[in-house]
């Protein structure tokens, strides 16, 4: 089997299988109380195992993630009474996410966060109650009683931008904890395909109808183990009626005049830029 040392070197981000040895120096994506652990000198974000070390932390339940520009990157966990050292902090992934900017050190950020979720969901076995042990290739938990083999959980979810022209429908969610309009989005049911997750979606909390869609890339969104599924899709009928429940506010907007929206790293962001780049308006940078 090959190994992600042995890929392109021009692929940034190579996620790597559990087990592999890595080597040399690497980058810690370390949590602590669900938080991630960051550097906030000026040779920061990332941390060093190097520097780690140097403190004389060593994080609990280390596993290889892979590569993030040729370096290895390994996850962990800082238990919540150790104090982190000067130049240290525990951030909100989100906030990673706003300010960093970048979608491929989010994605290995995420892919972290969620194997060290799952070491902390995934202690008994599903079926018969009994504790679990690591597969020993895999990102996997083995009963040792059963056998039973129990994987990370991935939830499918569809975000949509929907497109009238040059207006785009961009909505505010409830649960938003900034003053900013995006995509909208929700999970996929069992049984539906991502072409009718979109159309429901969108029925749901906003009204209105949608067709020719057209799949535009993935990301993976770590609240709390989702793979977004990003589609354009173009207004076919209806009037904006929002669910209150999902949605506060929902209009058109075109596309040379819209309100903050999600930042740069965000597939919601990366939908809307490209319909613009499509249309050839330029984008406007904002500031988070």
């Amino acid at each position: 089997m090959r190994s992600p040392f042995d890929a392109p070197s021009r692929w940034r981000f190579l996620a790597g299988a559990k087990g592999t040895a890595y080597a040399g120096d690497a980058f810690y994506f370390v949590f602590q109380s669900g938080r991630l652990v960051v550097n906030t000198g000026p040779d920061g974000p990332i941390v060093q195992a190097a520097r780690f070390q140097h403190y004389g932390l060593m994080p609990d339940h280390l596993h290889f993630l892979g590569l993030w520009q040729g370096i290895s990157c390994v996850s962990g966990e800082l238990a919540a009474e150790v104090l982190l050292p000067p130049g240290y902090a525990a951030v909100d992934l989100r906030r990673f996410a706003m300010e960093v900017q970048d979608e491929d050190l989010f994605a290995m950020a995420s892919r972290a966060q969620q194997i060290v979720d799952w070491e902390h969901t995934y202690r008994f076995c599903c079926r018969c109650g009994s504790p679990v042990q690591d597969h020993p290739q895999d990102f996997a938990k083995v009963c040792a009683r059963c056998g039973y083999a129990q994987y990370p959980r991935i939830s499918p979810c569809v975000i949509m931008l929907v497109t009238r022209g040059e207006e785009v429908l961009l909505a505010q969610g409830t649960r938003f904890t900034r003053p900013m309009y995006s995509t909208l989005a929700g999970f996929v049911e069992p049984g539906e395909t991502l072409e009718q997750a979109v159309q429901r979606e969108v029925w749901e909390e906003v009204g209105v109808l949608v067709d020719h869609l057209q799949y535009r890339g993935s990301q993976p969104w770590p609240f709390p183990h989702s793979l977004m599924m990003g589609f354009w899709a173009q207004y076919a009928e209806g009037e904006i009626i929002v669910d209150p429940e999902e949605i506060t506010d929902a209009r058109w907007y075109h596309v040379s005049s819209l309100p903050p929206i999600p930042p740069q790293g965000s597939i919601a962001r990366r939908l809307i830029d490209s319909y613009r780049d499509y249309l050839g308006v330029p984008s406007t940078p904002q500031r988070w």
